[in-house]
């Protein structure tokens, strides 16, 4: 009798858990899978991915259902999709499905129209070929531990296809939720690895966007040797007074093809301005003007201006200037904050008045440098830095930026847009090092440049004073060389966009011409050759190996939906490139008795709207997680990685974002500057769960045990934590940098939002606590 109650329960339990199960399997994940929300040109939640070819992707009124589609035409042959990034849960199971219709479609190098999951590799539905009427195709798959897929309507496939493919009724079905292990960190403290190379916290800077200019560099001036002539649309100057009084002049120019030159008609002043500039309240601002023409053109009044007022500006007169250029000083005070003053040369008398370059900078500069930019790059204490490029320098002439430097040639930067002033050049760069304390890494023209060239540079930087560039650099004031050990041989000679890129057989021979040659004027330099993964790594490790001590590589993530997604493709990329060099070094005779380290010279997330000029994206929470799981990896594979340089560290993709009178560090600097000061070197075997990422490393003199843990999740979490090899004595120290909200970040024009908060921590046993977005680094004492 009693157990009858107990049947109905159950087949009630049975029934529930059915009709749950169907409505499980009966969601689609896909947003606008139906494609009939169009915005523009597009669907609403999809965008146009492209990896080979040329094909046309469009909405179209051909819906299998409801009125739209999605189309792609390729005549030539295409390898690209419609793509949708979705959620999904991890270590779940899902089915992909959808409709296609085909036309004339021809498979080609690829495999036709079909569905697949761009990165869960080789997730993909059958390919249609062929003229076919509306077909449904399916796959199943695992998630793992991606937390976001990208579903692509595919036409072509790892090659190129021709023809016409619709798409309809995507849906992506959860079948199956499954389990999510609990985090938990395993260390082995006797099991320990090669010492973690400080080089791993090293830093990039280019001349691009508003990393030098505008943001190391104090000059408040733009284009301050006028490359564009005044009142062009491309020029911050504009001409002061009535009149058309401002021309360009070539003929004896002061410096590049031309001078501005103010025709004054006497009693009218005329000259010229530069606006936006900001001023901070009791701040001094010095310059220089350099100023030629008739003696009747005197007096000169430049001007610094905060406000329309006559009382809101500060004024140098200057009551005589001569025929010839000459440099007239400038000071002022402001005595209140402004966004917008404004920077005047006006000539008072009549004649002509030529203006030959003009300087500005607050008067707390450090040997031309930004006080505040200089303060937090020594914060990040970075042990060395890269420079000048990038693809900068494959257009780069070094001698541009050497002697006098208000005569030193504007140019058109070679690589990316604006003007490059060469106002910074090697002396000083070399000056940041030593104001820095840090190391240079000297980057050598092998695009456009020549072996002549770079073997002038290296014999600039570290030749003797007998030498004929040594003689050069004594005259500009350093009479020692510089000792720089590190010169990269070029920069990402492999891809089409550098300039002076040729094939990778002609390339091989060019580096060991120019290393060869570079040895003869400096034997000890290190030099480091250009990598990259797969067919260009293999051959200069093959046939450049006697002729590079290191191989940079290069690697750059973009935004992925998902927090975890986003954080763990910094490490398993990082990991993919350990990998590829460890089956280099077993395969390759070449590398026999060698060991060739890696610098990743170039790593980063790249990705969103340029907030800080060229390239000056923004970094958020989940950027700061990603990179901590990178420096992570780094010290996992310290028998590898001897340098990684961030790139790039000031506003371009920068670790510190600058305004025109403030600078902080973003997520990510912060990142990098906990991990310098307080990471261990010594690395530890440590095995985690997927949901978290960390790292064991015992101090130099193996007195704690530091552990960095990355909790991707908005959570916080209990980490379970077991330790072998070591016994805790349950005190220690705590770093973190989190905030609940992943998209969370620091601005240089308001207080910080995000900093590194230290605390002690007691009674730690077999649980580390950790907050929901969030890097953690223990410093655990042991007994």
């Amino acid at each position: 009798m009693d157990r009858i109650p107990d049947l109905r329960k159950l087949v009630v339990i049975c029934m529930a858990l059915h009709i749950a199960a169907a409505i499980v399997s009966a969601e689609s994940a896909v947003p606008n899978g139906s494609f009939e929300q169009v915005q523009g040109d597009a669907p609403v939640g999809w965008s146009r991915a492209r990896w080979a070819g040329e094909g046309t992707l469009a909405t179209a009124r051909v819906g299998r259902t409801d009125a739209y589609s999605v189309s792609i035409r390729s005549d030539q042959g295409a390898d690209v999709s419609w793509a949708c990034v979705v959620t999904v849960e991890i270590n779940s199971r899902y089915r992909l499905s959808g409709w296609i219709k085909t036309e004339g479609v021809v498979a080609g190098s690829g495999k036709g129209a079909l569905f697949n999951i761009h990165n869960i590799q080789p997730v993909q539905t059958a390919a249609i070929t062929g003229t076919r009427d509306w077909t449904r195709v399916e796959v199943e798959f695992d998630t793992g531990f991606e937390d976001s897929v990208q579903v692509n309507c595919l036409l072509g496939g790892w090659g190129l296809s021709t023809g016409t493919a619709w798409f309809d009724d995507v849906a992506l079905t959860l079948l199956q939720r499954g389990e999510v292990p609990a985090p938990r960190i395993t260390v082995d403290a006797a099991a320990t690895g090669e010492p973690i190379s400080k080089y791993i916290y090293g830093q990039f800077i280019e001349h691009l966007g508003r990393c030098i200019y505008g943001g190391i560099w104090a000059e408040m001036l733009e284009d301050r040797k006028f490359f564009h002539p005044v009142g062009d649309a491309d020029s911050p100057w504009k001409a002061f007074g009535a009149g058309n009084v401002v021309s360009m002049a070539s003929e004896r120019a002061f410096v590049g093809k031309h001078s501005p030159r103010v025709t004054l008609a006497g009693g009218a002043p005329a000259g010229i301005q530069q606006a936006g500039l900001a001023l901070k309240s009791g701040m001094t601002y010095a310059g220089r003007v350099w100023l030629a023409g008739d003696r009747e053109t005197a007096p000169i009044r430049v001007s610094l201006a905060w406000g329309p007022g006559a009382a809101d500006r500060a004024d140098v007169n200057i009551d005589r200037i001569a025929a010839d250029f000459s440099a007239y000083p400038l000071s002022f005070r402001c005595p209140s904050d402004a966004r917008d003053a404004r920077f005047e040369v006006v000539g008072l008398g009549s004649g002509s008045l030529s203006i030959g370059a003009a300087s500005l900078m607050p008067s707390d500069n450090v040997e031309g440098f930004r006080a505040d930019t200089l303060a937090l790059l020594k914060e990040l204490d970075a042990p060395v830095y890269r420079w000048p490029g990038g693809n900068f320098v494959s257009g780069y002439e070094w001698r541009d930026g050497v002697g006098e430097r208000d005569r030193r040639p504007p140019r058109k930067n070679p690589a990316w847009s604006g003007v490059e002033p060469n106002d910074v050049g090697i002396d000083e760069f070399m000056a940041l090092c030593r104001l820095l304390e840090t190391e240079a890494y000297i980057a050598v023209n092998t695009g456009l440049g020549s072996v002549e060239n770079a073997v002038a540079q290296i014999e600039y930087v570290n030749g003797g004073a007998e030498t004929q560039s040594g003689r050069l650099r004594a005259a500009n004031g350093h009479a020692a060389p510089y000792g720089v050990r590190f010169f990269g041989i070029g920069n990402e000679m492999y891809g089409d966009w550098q300039l002076g890129h040729i094939p990778l057989a002609q390339y091989t021979a060019r580096h060991n011409a120019f290393v060869d040659a570079l040895r003869k004027v400096d034997p000890s330099f290190r030099p480091v050759g250009v990598g990259a993964v797969g067919d260009w790594s293999v051959a200069m490790l093959r046939e450049c190996a006697d002729r590079m001590e290191f191989i940079s590589e290069h690697v750059y993530w973009q935004e992925r939906t998902g927090l975890l997604a986003h954080v763990r493709q910094a490490p398993t990329s990082l990991r993919a490139i350990a990998d590829a060099h460890r089956r280099y070094r077993r395969e390759l005779p070449s590398l026999a008795a060698k060991n060739i380290r890696i610098c990743q010279d170039e790593w980063n997330y790249w990705y969103g709207p340029h907030v800080f000029g060229e390239l000056g994206t923004r970094y958020f929470m989940k950027d700061a997680l990603g990179c901590a799981a990178a420096l992570n990896e780094f010290a996992r594979n310290s028998d590898l990685f001897f340098m990684a340089n961030y790139a790039q560290t000031v506003n371009v993709i920068g670790a510190i974002k600058t305004s025109k009178s403030s600078a902080a560090l973003e997520t990510t600097g912060l990142v990098l500057k906990l991990y310098r000061r307080h990471f261990g070197v010594i690395p530890c075997r440590t095995e985690t769960t997927p949901t978290v990422d960390a790292l064991a490393a015992w101090s130099a003199d193996r007195r704690r045990l530091t552990v960095a843990v990355v909790n991707p999740s908005l959570r916080p979490a209990e980490v379970g934590f077991e330790l072998r090899g070591a016994q805790l004595a349950g005190t220690g120290s705590r770093w973190i940098v989190s905030d609940p909200d992943p998209l969370a970040y620091n601005d240089p024009d308001a207080p910080a939002r995000i900093t590194i908060r230290e605390g002690s921590v007691r009674d730690v046993a077999d649980v580390l606590s950790v907050e929901p977005c969030s890097v953690t680094l223990f410093a655990l004492d042991v007994r």
